[in-house]
Parts: C-alpha cells; sequence; structure tokens
C-alpha cells in the first residue's frame, strides 16, 4: 500500500502580510499529481489543516477543493486536528463524510477507533490538550506524554485484536524535533515533548506540527509544512512523504519534493552595496529579509530596496561594528520637548531630522500639547 504522508497545510496563513492562498493553490495541484503519478491509495494529514480555528472563507474553499479532488481520484483521505485548528469545526460532519472516503479523527474518544483500509488500520490522534483529557482519561500527570502515551495504549489494545498492519497520525512535538519560529508553543497546559519510543508498536507514525521534515527514527517520520511559513525554514525542502506499506509493515519512504512557487533569500549589507551589486541578481523576485549594516540609518531604506527587490518583506538595521554608543546623554528635566524628540532622532538614526521632519515632528508636539490643555 502507498501512503503520502502530508501535514501543517496552514490554510488561510499569510507570510508577513502575503496572501500565501495562490501558493497553497499550488500545492494542492501538486498534491493530485503525485497521488495520480504514484499511485497513492491514501493520504494521511496530520494536522494543522487550517491556521486559525475560524479560517476565512477562501481557507475552506480550497480545503473543500482538495478533499473533493481526491475524492474523484478514488483515494482515501484520512485528516486529524492540530493545535491551529479548532477540533468542533474540522470534525463538523465526519461520520457523514467517511462514507465519501474523507475521514476526520478529531475527537480524542475515538482514537482507539481506526479507519481500514484494505488490511492496514490507520489511527488518529489529534492534537491532545492534556489538561482536557486528564480527568476523562484519569491521566497521572498534566503532560503531552501522559496524554499521548494514554492514546497509544488504546491504539496498541485494539491492534491486539485485530493483528493488522498499522499507521499512526499524531500532532505533537516529538523529542529532539528541530522547530522553527513559525510554530505555536503547545507547552502550555503541560511539559510539551513526546519521546519516540511512545510509539513503539505500530508500523509507521506520520507526525504533524514542526514544519521542516524530519527522521525522528525510521518509522516516526515529521512530513514537515507544503511552503514556508517562516524565514527560519528559508534552507528546508518541502514536501509529504511517500511511504511503503508492505505485507510485513513498513518498507520504505521517499520524499516528494513539493513545487516552490516563490523562494526565500536574506540579504545583509550596506544599501546602496545591496541595490548596486550584480550578484544579488538571483534575490530580484524572493521574498527577502534584509539586514542592513550601514553606519548611519539610510533614510526611505524600505522605499529604496524595492525598487530592486520588490519582494523585501522584512528590514533590520545592525550597523557594522555595532550599535554607536552616546558618550553622554542630554539631559531632559526642564528641556523644550520639541529638543527632546529632535535628540531622539539624532541618536536612534545617528543623523539630525532634515528641516521638513523638523517641521512635523514639532507640529505633532504642538497638537499634542493643544490636546492636553483641553483635557
Amino acid at each position: 500500500m502507498r501512503v503520502l504522508h502530508t501535514s501543517d497545510w496552514h490554510l488561510g496563513r499569510s507570510f508577513h502580510r502575503e496572501s500565501l492562498l495562490a501558493a497553497q493553490g499550488v500545492f494542492v495541484d501538486h498534491l493530485i499529481e503525485t497521488v495520480r503519478s504514484e499511485r497513492v491509495e491514501v493520504v494521511v494529514v496530520s494536522g494543522d489543516v487550517y491556521d486559525r480555528a475560524l479560517p476565512p472563507v477562501d481557507a475552506v474553499d480550497l480545503c473543500n477543493e482538495a478533499l473533493r479532488r481526491l475524492v474523484a481520484e478514488g483515494v482515501r483521505t484520512v485528516l486529524i486536528s492540530g493545535n491551529h485548528d479548532s477540533a468542533r469545526r474540522l470534525g463538523f460532519g465526519a461520520d457523514l463524510i467517511d462514507a465519501a472516503g474523507v475521514h476526520l479523527r478529531t475527537d480524542p474518544a475515538r482514537v482507539g477507533t481506526p479507519v481500514v483500509v484494505g488490511d492496514v488500520a490507520f489511527y488518529g490522534i489529534p492534537y491532545l490538550e492534556p489538561e482536557l483529557v486528564r480527568e476523562p482519561w484519569e491521566l497521572p500527570e498534566r503532560t503531552h506524554t501522559a496524554a499521548v502515551g494514554h492514546a497509544m495504549s488504546l491504539i496498541r489494545s485494539d491492534l491486539e485484536r485485530r493483528g493488522t498492519r498499522s499507521v499512526v497520525l499524531a500532532h505533537a512535538f516529538v523529542t529532539g524535533g528541530q522547530a522553527s519560529d513559525s510554530e505555536r508553543d503547545i507547552s502550555v497546559g503541560g511539559v510539551a515533548h513526546v519521546p519516540v519510543p511512545v510509539f513503539d508498536g505500530v508500523d509507521y507514525t506520520a507526525l504533524g506540527h514542526l514544519h521542516g521534515r524530519q527522521r525522528m527514527s525510521e518509522t516516526v517520520r515529521y512530513s514537515g509544512s507544503p511552503i514556508a511559513y517562516s524565514f527560519s525554514e528559508l534552507g528546508q525542502v518541502k514536501g509529504s512523504w511517500l511511504v511503503e506499506i508492505g505485507p510485513d509493515g513498513f518498507a520504505g519512504a521517499e520524499f516528494a519534493e513539493a513545487p516552490v512557487p516563490r523562494r526565500l533569500g536574506r540579504l545583509v549589507g550596506r544599501l546602496d552595496d545591496l541595490l548596486a551589486s550584480p550578484e544579488h541578481a538571483d534575490h530580484e523576485d524572493r521574498w527577502l529579509q534584509v539586514v542592513l549594516t550601514d553606519p548611519v540609518r539610510p533614510k526611505s531604506a524600505m522605499e529604496r530596496l524595492r525598487t530592486r527587490f520588490p519582494h523585501a518583506l522584512t528590514l533590520s538595521f545592525e550597523p557594522e561594528g555595532g550599535p554607536q554608543e552616546s558618550t553622554a546623554r542630554p539631559r531632559l528635566a526642564g528641556r523644550p520637548e520639541i529638543e527632546v524628540v529632535l535628540d531622539f532622532v539624532r541618536e536612534v538614526r545617528g543623523e539630525p531630522a532634515d528641516a521638513d521632519e523638523t517641521r512635523l515632528l514639532r507640529q505633532a508636539v504642538e497638537e499634542s500639547r493643544a490636546k492636553e490643555a483641553m483635557a
């Protein structure tokens, strides 16, 4: 049996206020083509289908399109909820759409009840908030290890009766995994990490939550997100695991790389050098993180950058040699407000405000004093 393991779609997410819906649509096209060309029988989505509990309408439409197209290909799809999803909303109508071959597993009470495809049992462990399952499951402690460990004990009990091959979907932070800046911290409500041995006893564990593909063991893996959601993912290769489940269980996996609609980049240097250097030509169409090292903060830096790099998204200032320390800070008490403001501009920028800026700042100070007098 060929299983495609994907996760962390985060439909509806933006990237520094840039919409990613078109890029996510390109991934859906790639997903369908991979299913078709690789003769995939089951697609598993290990949580964070949406980026937030109440997703925008266009994100819901894209999810509906993806599932409809998967059904049209004749494959079965198993999805679990992640920490970004609303389990109740994502799981709405789960029993009704099971018949279509789309299996939503968002209820902790059903972790021991698999979706059986052929003679392979697929078990879904949605994101488990320890505080919410501690009482009904009578857990000894409020940790993710206790919650996922109990879920796995229910799965093993069911497997003992069935004696079938098995795949587990789980949304969790497994010990040793490398996080990026775009994952939401799940440590609130208990110790976050779950040891790899918790998943012993099944043929393959399809993990979700971390956005970089990772192999925690030969049979316990993260697929990562299908596209990059932060500049910390700059060097990551995105895609899905194409997993082979043979007669004796796990029989290997290869990575199916996803298309990259727009690459990420990072540039460091002085503004004039970045604008003039031909070596940066391949960065002109990338989403960029830019660090300027000019000794004095350039004026209108982002506007000037975007004349060459129209997709520059973030800008920070790290002057060569570090920030210049002021030898003596000006006295504040008893001084006119406009002088304090102009000193502040000179302090943070390294040069004084020009005539137009001084006029605007003076106007702002005077209007602020007038409003205080009227209060």
